[in-house]
């Protein structure tokens, strides 16, 4: 007797992305923790917080803001290339160019944010504003500070996708849902800083 395709031959939601999905989800409560710490200390020490938001560099951080946007559009166009199982590019055109090349120029858009924090954080220094030196302080840093580890983490992620693509002889589906999780991540600490941005630098 012969029976009709049964529910094995569905697709299946694919474990990686799946397991990223939900990673990421415990990644939300802790930015979003960090985000109760900094409102718990605006609300108590309001003073401090007007006097010491006057010092940000609110173009510098718009113009590194911009900065680390634009690299999930380069990341994404990395994806799309990984979708269609283009590794590397068939010309020297952007329209051309295939996963590797896009993620080199996404990897280098996020140095640069990092760069860019480092910079601000020396400045802010050099200006009395520490760790310890005060509850703004302290605020400022912790949420900063953890947003760039992850995108620091995130530039180590591209690396390590660049790489294998280098390493194995034919790019294909795993190599491509490599990517794709990446991209998650990515677009994630990316919608986070948005958040602080505006939290740190325009509500002050």
């Amino acid at each position: 007797m012969n029976y009709a395709p049964s529910a094995a031959a569905l697709k299946r939601p694919n474990s990686v992305m799946v397991g990223t999905i939900v990673w990421l989800g415990s990644e939300v409560m802790f930015f979003a923790g960090l985000f109760a710490i900094y409102f718990t200390l605006r609300s108590t020490s309001p003073v401090l917080w007007e006097s010491s938001t006057e010092i940000l560099n609110v173009p510098f951080a718009t113009v590194n803001t911009l900065i680390l946007v634009s690299s999930s559009f380069t990341c994404q166009f990395g994806v799309f290339a990984a979708e269609r199982m283009q590794s590397r590019a068939t010309g020297w055109k952007p329209t051309q160019w295939g996963m590797v090349e896009w993620f080199f120029l996404t990897y280098a858009l996020g140095a640069i944010f990092v760069g860019g924090q480092v910079w601000e954080y020396a400045t802010l220094v050099s200006e009395g504003v520490t760790f310890s030196s005060s509850a703004y302080g302290s605020a400022f840093y912790l949420t900063t500070g953890f947003h760039g580890l992850h995108v620091t983490g995130g530039l180590i992620a591209f690396l390590f996708v660049i790489g294998r693509a280098f390493a194995v002889k034919t790019f294909a589906h795993k190599e491509a849902t490599t990517a794709i999780v990446v991209s998650y991540y990515w677009h994630f600490v990316d919608v986070v800083w948005i958040g602080l941005f505006l939290v740190i630098y325009v509500l002050k």
